[in-house]
């Protein structure tokens, strides 16, 4: 074609003389040889780099060229001099999926060890609260009431098993539980306190009845309702709450990436090494893009998560405090006891009130009475502490709990930033020498916020915020339910935790669409769809002699042409 222009050119100058024509001739292939001067060596670059990583993950050396070829094939890297052949892409594309789910479940793995190591120090430290308490009661009431007790032990065996249940979840009113326990050991206490009489279990009815208003255990029974109930309330919402938090984060760590989250990764991973530039990291505002782009629907957690986080704090804080848990729970038999002297001190007046209402009983054969002194034990003082009782540990696990929940409060919007870590990016001192996408320079996009709608101009990532994550919409629901228990919880309302499954929770908090109710409404980004060009105000002499082959074989000819018109223009003056 050259030629032929000039030979073009030569016609309309046809009084061109033969020494000139000469000249011509001479500096032709000096004008070709400046012209590629000017772009410097296109030899193609030698694929070690892309080699060494290729091998590394699992896959054959020999499908790697051993130098760089054109990459007009590939789909998800820029087009160009290349060290990838189609099929190396789409292997590392599958490998970008793995990576990036690795990625995930190991930042969130941590988060999932904090909380279950949390619920289980604290389920723990209860529960043998609860087996303290239990033996304290049994060797006191043991040492005091001596036969009286072990003949009634399973009224109070079973008042500690009710109270392990509740506390581990099941359907159990625990006023109901209380009541009943008061309304058996007025009985047991009614018979002990008569032993000269027949008692039948209606004149028993009868009795309970009238002897409720006259209260004969005293605030005991009060005290038990208001405070003890409360503190279980607290301490079985709060575990439950540790539970369902590290239930959430193992299920939204499974969601799969999407297909152009897998390949936005491809970008941000191994690009880089097709284009024989694996020393050169990303960019940090490229990777949060990305990053923030492929962890949308999660980050749209982030409001419930904070309320559950919140309620779990205030919760925290009736665990200490001059009424705390420990004290309370380690001191039930201590109460107990007290209940019991109360109703012995005023038995006279009970008795008279019951036989004017329920009749008279019927006398049985005497006992002796070093029989009935043996039976009632020794008298108990109510300010007596158990000898062998541990020094509870609730202030610290209270202090570190609230201190590790403070942490990850903004778990789902810092994780784009956790993953995009210094050590995954050139970090901010490097912003024209990273990987911005397309080659070494700087990254110009701004970086999107946090959540799916914001998502809808996100340059890296295509994401349809019109359908959001199924699983993930369910764990929002989850996180709102827990956390309108712990707020219960706080106020010292009663909660059930019958219907805390996925299936009883609804598909979702209302906000997704029908398959055919919502608008179609995508966000696509030029980058999935072809290559962006940034503007790059400086780059390295590598980078610019790794342009396209196609490019260059132009922009060459341009030149020779261009060199080649203003020579003929010089002589036709």
């Amino acid at each position: 074609p050259l030629y032929l222009s000039l030979s073009l050119c030569l016609g309309l100058c046809g009084s061109f003389a033969r020494v000139k024509m000469v000249w011509i001739w001479f500096i032709l292939p000096f004008l070709g040889v400046l012209a590629l001067t000017v772009h410097g060596d296109q030899r193609p670059r030698i694929c070690s780099d892309m080699r060494a990583l290729y091998k590394s993950k699992g896959f054959a050396m020999t499908e790697v060229p051993s130098t760089e070829i054109s990459g007009e094939h590939l789909r998800i890297c820029p087009q160009g001099y290349t060290c990838c052949t189609s099929e190396m892409e789409e292997n590392l594309a599958k490998k970008s999926r793995s990576d990036f789910e690795d990625l995930v479940r190991n930042a969130s793995r941590t988060v999932q060890a904090m909380l279950k190591g949390q619920h289980d120090s604290f389920d723990n430290y209860f529960q043998e609260l609860l087996d303290q308490s239990e033996k304290n009661l049994h060797r006191k009431f043991t040492h005091i009431y001596g036969l009286h007790y072990f003949e009634n032990s399973k009224l109070f065996k079973d008042l500690f098993n009710e109270l392990r249940r509740y506390y581990k979840g099941a359907n159990i009113n625990l006023e109901e539980v209380l009541n009943e326990f008061w309304s058996r050991l007025m009985e047991r206490q009614f018979k002990h306190q008569n032993p000269h009489y027949q008692i039948s279990d209606d004149y028993l009815e009868c009795m309970v009845k009238h002897a409720e208003p006259l209260r004969p255990f005293g605030e005991v029974p009060r005290f038990f309702k208001i405070r003890l109930t409360r503190v279980f309330i607290a301490a079985r919402s709060f575990v439950r709450g540790l539970s369902i938090g590290t239930d959430v984060v193992r299920k939204v760590s499974q969601v799969p990436p999407s297909p152009e989250c897998v390949r936005a990764m491809m970008r941000l991973i191994y690009c880089p090494h097709c284009r024989s530039m694996g020393s050169v990291k990303p960019c940090n505002n490229y990777c949060l893009n990305i990053l923030k782009g492929c962890l949308a629907n999660q980050a749209d957690l982030d409001s419930e998560w904070r309320n559950l986080v919140d309620s779990m704090l205030q919760v925290a804080d009736k665990f200490n405090g001059p009424s705390n848990m420990e004290s309370l729970v380690d001191t039930i038999y201590l109460k107990i006891s007290e209940a019991i002297q109360t109703m012995q001190d005023n038995r006279a007046h009970i008795s008279s009130k019951v036989l004017q209402g329920c009749g008279n009983l019927k006398s049985v054969a005497k006992r002796s009475v070093e029989d009935d002194s043996r039976k009632r034990g020794k008298p108990y003082g109510v300010e007596e502490r158990p000898v062998g009782s541990v020094t509870p540990p609730m202030d610290r696990l209270v202090t570190e709990v609230k201190m590790k929940l403070r942490d990850v409060r903004e778990l789902w919007v810092n994780l784009p930033s956790v993953l995009c870590n210094e050590k995954v990016t050139a970090g901010s001192n490097n912003e024209d020498r990273c990987w911005n996408g397309q080659s070494r320079g700087r990254y110009l996009p701004e970086v999107m916020a946090d959540g799916l709608a914001s998502q809808i101009n996100n340059p890296e990532v295509e994401v349809d915020i019109t359908k959001p994550d199924m699983t993930i919409r369910q764990q929002i629901m989850q996180l709102r339910i827990m956390t309108n228990r712990l707020r219960n919880a706080y106020n010292g309302n009663d909660v059930d935790f019958q219907d805390t499954s996925d299936d009883s929770s609804g598909s979702g908090s209302g906000d997704a669409c029908s398959e055919n109710g919502c608008g179609r409404r995508r966000s696509f980004n030029v980058a999935t769809r072809s290559p962006v060009v940034y503007a790059i105000p400086e780059q390295s002499e590598k980078t610019k002699a790794g342009s396209g082959s196609e490019a260059l074989r132009h922009s060459a000819g341009f030149f020779h042409l261009l060199s080649l018109v203003i020579a003929l223009l010089y002589f036709c003056r």
